[in-house]
């Protein structure tokens, strides 16, 4: 164990009691042996507390904090993840189950890369398995491009380790926006990310997801002509654009043309400049490649003349 890197696991806690106990247990169960869980919970008001504190008595590697003010989903793993102490940070939802070879097969992984992930298995609310896994939903990026992320993001807090150099780079947080999608597009731009394409987490779909992957709150919801990433996300475009990568000024441009007044003229320039990078900005994209051409020219020309 001595010789083990020490992985902290930071897991943030609120309203979880229906499924808190499998999480925690799973977690307890990794055959890595070197590890510290990291647990903060955001002002919870069901039986959270009184499930977390038992099994603090009862393992000592648990570090249990509870928050006086509740400080939502992004700012609470910030703080989770600044009490970790350890060589590798892993994140943890509090509703997934994972596989006990989960941390040892990423550390063995990680090497020089800033950040990894994996493949996750989609589970329902009961915990039955779904034909589904998430290489299913998206490719699943590996590299040192951030551009895949500028658009859209195939990494999940769930999958996430990452070595803790990247907190230099990546704090704070921006609660405006998903710190998962925020910690893979830095870690493409400060070093790469690796992909374990192993189905290493039971990953639970259902309508209290922060993060909606399947859509399940939109079942009965009409749904829009063209979902269009130059449009629900141009503020997420602005944010990366303020980081000091390679890919700062291109982003910047992007931006700044999709919060202009946009004439002819300017959306044959905008769609130029994402052309040119077209495979990387859909990398994670599960269409064709004919069909991604077809998606950003929607993109481009259905927006409006002139935006708020």
């Amino acid at each position: 164990m001595s010789n083990q890197a020490l992985v902290s696991i930071a897991l943030c806690v609120y309203n979880g009691e229906q499924f808190l106990k499998e999480q925690l247990d799973s977690i307890l169960n990794q055959n890595y042996q070197n590890i510290e869980i990291i647990i903060v919970d955001d002002c919870s008001a069901d039986q959270s507390r009184t499930i977390l504190n038992t099994y603090k008595e009862k393992y000592s590697i648990i570090k249990l904090y509870f928050n006086t003010a509740n400080l939502g989903y992004v700012r609470n793993f910030e703080k989770a993840i600044t009490l970790a102490t350890g060589k590798y940070i892993a994140l943890s939802d509090q509703d997934d189950i994972w596989h006990p070879e989960k941390i040892s097969k990423q550390v063995a992984e990680i090497g020089d890369h800033m950040l990894i992930y994996h493949d996750s298995q989609y589970m329902d609310h009961e915990g039955k398995d779904l034909d589904l896994k998430m290489s299913d939903v998206f490719n699943l990026y590996e590299g040192n491009s951030p551009l895949p992320f500028l658009l859209k993001n195939c990494v999940s807090g769930h999958t996430i380790m990452f070595n803790r150099i990247l907190l230099e780079h990546a704090l704070p947080f921006n609660a405006d926006f998903f710190h998962d999608w925020w910690l893979a597009f830095v870690a493409s731009n400060a070093g790469s990310i690796k992909l374990v394409p192993q189905t290493l987490v039971r990953y639970r779909q259902h309508t209290e997801n922060t993060i909606d992957m399947l859509d399940l709150r939109k079942i009965n919801e009409p749904q829009e002509d063209l979902y269009n990433p130059l449009v629900t996300d141009k503020a997420w475009i602005g944010h990366c654009s303020t980081y000091s990568g390679p890919y700062a000024d291109y982003a910047y441009g992007i931006y700044k043309l999709i919060t202009s007044k946009l004439n002819f003229f300017n959306k044959i320039k905008l769609y130029i400049l994402l052309y040119k990078n077209r495979k990387l900005l859909f990398a994670i994209n599960k269409n064709s490649g004919k069909e991604k051409a077809a998606m950003l020219k929607k993109f481009v020309f259905a927006l409006p003349n002139n935006p708020v």
